[in-house]
């Protein structure tokens, strides 16, 4: 009989591959830093409330933050269906890239811009422009992994792409952690409209539109994917759930994706209200001046877990690889919940002693962990159900749930700081970290229902001979 030859990742190519994501994390990684508090202190001026009792313009933060992701709901299908139908000398992914890629880093360069002139309009116009570029891009760019990998090995490759991708939110994280909220971007400090205050954005457009060249130049998508069509064809042999090639779903395969893309808002809601709010509450509840070394702890952690994450995959099945990662993200918020100064009896603006920023640090490193599984396993679960003419449709399902989900989280999460339900003056922030809870556990719940085999364990083929 004839020898088939063994699927194996190219790990070089997938790590190129990765470069998009680099761009998306470490812009997405600014972006949530920065905007937040450039909103607050606009707001605040502009409503003539006290910084004091900032919690009162949450709830338009929330709401600013969240209609600039709206725009996704509509431009990550739209967008994930163009890419699928377009046909040109540079492939159907890469022209949406490098167009989407330039001009969100060009926009991403007035923000801070706008924030010098004190115009709260033209912030919000500005990051209008930047995530509606980015969301052009967005789904081609993630959809080009598994365009090129066959479908046993995408949580290999998707491992390999969160680490590229984290190692540029872990960039963005080192910008904050030298160029601080509190020191450039507050209205009555002295650093305010300062060089400084641009740098973030500036290395961020720098960044990109390099890494953006270099994925441009190095992959050559019509080519590898006329290369890789023979080991496409036996991924669909070898994948975890089948799929006939119409793309119609069966109707287990039908419920499995609506469990999936469920689970997934309920996830993204949780984690999305720590990714808007955490620059807030750690700048104006806890005064914890080193709290991107939070996020920088939670990003390396991450990048660290991904290859361990997608072998695990392997070993256990991509479904209880997620499920350990949502058991994990529920154990650490829960820890920030409960050291926080409502139940550490204080109220209010308490500085964070060396102690309890490990205790932090800690927790948003399990936190990493947890995410990390998560990441690792869920998407290549949303697009093995896809055929390979339909796999931009099917990314458009995963984003769509986690864009709808960053796009109702901030105004629900500033709804709540608002009302406050009673919770003693000053400690409203603490709301946070139990909404990321309960919104985790949630997700576990409906996880839990999908039906998911283990994965095909993809070993190399040992050579044999004809009888």
């Amino acid at each position: 009989m004839e020898n088939q030859k063994p699927l194996k990742l190219n790990s070089k190519r997938t790590f190129i591959i990765g470069f998009a994501f680099f761009g998306i994390l470490m812009l997405w990684q600014i972006y949530n830093t920065y905007c937040p508090p450039i909103l607050t202190e606009l707001l605040c001026k502009q409503m003539g409330v006290s910084k004091d009792n900032n919690t009162q313009v949450q709830w338009v933060v929330g709401i600013l933050m969240a209609l600039d992701n709206v725009l996704a709901l509509f431009m990550l299908p739209l967008f994930g269906n163009l890419s699928d139908k377009t046909k040109t000398k540079f492939g159907k992914r890469m022209p949406y890239i490098v167009i989407g890629t330039i001009l969100a880093s060009i926009a991403l360069i007035f923000i801070p811009i706008a924030f010098a002139l004190e115009s709260l309009v033209g912030v919000i116009l500005a990051m209008a422009f930047v995530l509606s570029f980015m969301n052009m891009y967005r789904n081609p760019a993630v959809a080009l992994m598994p365009d090129i990998t066959p479908k046993p090995l995408r949580s290999k490759a998707n491992a390999i792409i969160n680490l590229v991708g984290y190692i540029g939110a872990i960039a963005a994280g080192a910008i904050a952690l030298f160029i601080k909220t509190d020191t450039y971007f507050l209205m009555d400090g002295t650093g305010y409209k300062s060089f400084m205050m641009y740098l973030p954005f500036i290395i961020a457009m720098v960044f990109m539109i390099g890494t953006c060249t270099v994925l441009f130049l190095t992959i050559k998508e019509n080519q590898i994917i006329e290369e890789m069509k023979d080991e496409l064809a036996r991924g669909e042999e070898l994948a975890e759930v089948e799929v006939v090639a119409t793309g119609k779903l069966s109707k287990e395969n039908r419920n499995n994706l609506i469990k999936m893309i469920v689970a997934i808002f309920f996830w993204f809601a949780a984690f999305n209200a720590i990714e808007t709010f955490w620059s807030n509450y750690a700048t104006y509840y806890i005064e914890f001046k080193s709290y991107s070394m939070a996020i920088i702890v939670l990003t390396i952690v991450s990048a660290a877990t991904f290859i361990p994450a997608g072998l695990l995959a392997d070993k256990i099945g991509r479904k209880w690889s997620v499920a350990i990662g949502l058991m994990l993200m529920i154990a650490s918020l829960a820890g920030c919940f409960f050291i926080s100064p409502l139940f550490l009896g204080a109220a209010g603006k308490v500085s964070v002693t060396s102690g309890l920023a490990f205790a932090y640090y800690g927790l948003f490193a399990l936190a990493g962990i947890g995410w990390a599984l998560i990441n690792c396993s869920s998407y290549p679960m949303v697009v093995d159900l896809s055929t390979q003419d339909t796999l931009g449709k099917f990314t458009g399902f995963y984003y769509t749930s986690s864009m709808l989900a960053q796009s109702l989280t901030p105004i629900a999460l500033g709804v709540l700081f608002f009302l406050n339900f009673g919770i003693s003056a000053g400690n409203q922030w603490s709301i946070m970290f139990g909404y990321s809870v309960a919104l985790f556990i949630v997700a576990f719940i409906v996880f839990l229902f999908v039906n998911h085999k283990k994965p095909t364990n993809v070993e190399p083929i040992k050579e044999s001979k004809d009888a």
